[in-house]
C-alpha cells in the first residue's frame, strides 16, 4: 500500500511538471526594435542622445517570465545628430567599433522585474542588472527597459574625472544609460 501512495505520489508530480508551459524561443527583430543612448557632462545640463542598433538576438520564455536571453548590439551603428559626436563614440577614444564590432548581453537570471547576465563591451566581460519589462503581444513579447552602464568598468575612460584631473566643463560622467524596446517574435 505504501508503494502504491509514493508511485500515485509521483504520478502526480509528473502531471504538474508536464502542465508547465514549455519555455518558447523568440528571435528578436532589429527592424523593430529601439536602442536610444544617452550620455551626460559631469557638470551642467547637456546630454547627448542617439540610436545604436540590435544585430540579433533571441528570448526564451514562459509567458511573461524569461528564462535565458542573447543580445547583440551592432556597436558601428552608433549614431547621433552631429556625425562628428558619432564617429568619436565609434574610434578607440570611446567604443572602438573596428576592433569590437559586437557588444553582448547574456540573461543569467530573471526576477521580480529585474534581468541580471553580464556584458561584454570592448572585449571586457562584467556584470551587469536592470529593470526589465516584458509584455505579451499577439505576434511574440515585447522588452522595454533602461540600463545604465559605468563605461570605465569596460576600458573607456575619455574624459573621465575618475581617471583625468582638471577637464572643467569637458568631463564626461561614467555611467551612461540605454533604453530599449525590444520586439521578439
Amino acid at each position: 500500500m505504501k508503494t502504491l501512495t509514493i508511485f500515485a505520489i509521483f504520478l502526480q508530480f509528473l502531471a504538474l511538471c508536464a502542465a508547465r508551459p514549455a519555455a518558447t524561443t523568440y528571435r528578436l527583430d532589429p527592424a523593430t526594435s529601439t536602442l536610444t543612448w544617452t550620455g551626460h557632462a559631469e557638470a551642467g545640463t547637456w546630454a547627448p542622445q542617439g540610436t545604436i542598433r540590435l544585430r540579433e538576438g533571441s528570448v526564451q520564455a514562459e509567458g511573461q517570465t524569461v528564462r535565458a536571453a542573447r543580445v547583440v548590439v551592432d556597436m558601428s551603428t552608433i549614431a547621433h545628430e552631429q556625425a562628428q559626436l558619432a564617429g568619436h563614440l565609434r574610434a578607440a577614444d570611446f567604443f572602438d567599433a573596428a576592433n569590437y564590432p559586437t557588444a553582448v548581453f547574456e540573461l543569467t537570471s530573471f526576477k521580480a522585474g529585474r534581468a541580471s547576465g553580464t556584458l561584454t563591451l570592448k572585449g571586457i566581460t562584467k556584470p551587469v542588472e536592470f529593470p526589465v519589462s516584458v509584455e505579451q503581444v499577439p505576434d511574440g513579447l515585447r522588452l522595454r527597459g533602461t540600463a545604465t552602464i559605468d563605461r570605465t568598468q569596460f576600458g573607456v575612460n575619455y574624459n573621465s574625472s575618475s581617471f583625468f584631473q582638471n577637464l572643467g566643463s569637458y568631463a564626461i560622467r561614467n555611467d551612461f544609460q540605454v533604453a530599449f524596446d525590444l520586439t521578439a517574435r
